[in-house]
């Protein structure tokens, strides 16, 4: 069957045909053709595909190394997202990404962000849980000359109390405490790649630009999101049983619908590690 790429939208997103798991595995053209469009186009959607999670995580490994963290599901390397406690017990985290972010802005170590995350639907929300996608490559793109001038000198702070504090804004001192063990990052505001592309690093991790006052801060800051938001720019998903995305998660930024937290909705998320930091 031959293999077709279509596109989603104006800025990011195509849907790719013609794959079943098996060839996934078999096929040795796959991963390249995977990669080269992830660079083209951002975030890949395969629908009805129905991956098992073996399956998953093996494609993966063909992509790049994958993060074998426990994951609350008996397959290494698959991490299962579910706001049900008795799935996974850190689902109260998973609240913070209801607001747009970048996967790995603020690590426990000094690992890199993410290369690409890969989520299957096993099963769905009745209502919400859709997933948006919106492209930082295209936002620096989209800027001034004046503009991407300006920017190029500023670093920003990002730490996991900033994006949690947007779902929990009263924390009790517990919380506070936890949030404040995870290290926190500055990185520059336009990221370098080693691809000679750059784009900007954005979303609820970035609590404040190093050497600006606060309301400034905060102001450019939200300015930058909400363009590269804009609804013409962003693809939505909207999931059904057996559908597999991948996005490349150092130029992409994504959010999840706010969704019921006894909502069955669950997917199992299989991350391909960073070979570049953010610089």
């Amino acid at each position: 069957m031959t293999i077709t790429i279509a596109k989603l939208g104006h800025e990011v997103g195509a849907e790719i045909t013609g794959l079943t798991p098996d060839r996934l595995l078999s096929d040795e053209s796959v991963p390249a053709l995977v990669m080269t469009a992830l660079e083209d186009h951002g975030v890949l959607v395969f629908r009805d595909l129905h991956l098992d999670p073996d399956t998953q995580v093996a494609f993966c490994r063909k992509l790049g190394a994958v993060d074998t963290s426990p994951g609350h599901h008996p397959v290494e390397g698959i991490y299962r997202v579910s706001l049900d406690t008795t799935k996974n017990s850190s689902a109260g985290y998973l609240r913070a990404t209801f607001d747009w972010h970048i996967d790995g802005c603020t690590p426990e170590d000094d690992a890199y962000p993410q290369m690409a995350t890969m989520l299957t639907a096993k099963a769905v929300a009745s209502s919400g849980g859709e997933t948006e996608f919106a492209s930082t490559y295209k936002a620096y793109e989209n800027l001034g000359a004046q503009e991407k001038l300006a920017l190029a000198p500023l670093r920003v702070v990002h730490s996991l109390e900033a994006s949690q504090r947007l779902v929990t804004p009263d924390p009790t001192p517990e919380q506070l405490a936890a949030w404040r063990k995870r290290p926190i990052k500055e990185h520059p505001l336009i990221w370098t790649h080693k691809s000679g592309r750059r784009s900007l690093v954005l979303g609820a991790s970035t609590d404040h630009v190093v050497g600006m006052v606060p309301d400034r801060s905060r102001a450019l800051l939200d300015g930058l999101l909400a363009r590269c938001t804009a609804p013409d720019r962003v693809y939505t998903h909207e999931w059904s049983v057996g559908d597999t995305v991948i996005w490349d998660n150092r130029g992409v930024i994504h959010r999840a619908a706010p969704y019921p937290s006894d909502s069955p909705r669950e997917m199992l998320r299989t991350t391909v590690l960073g070979e570049e930091p953010i610089r």
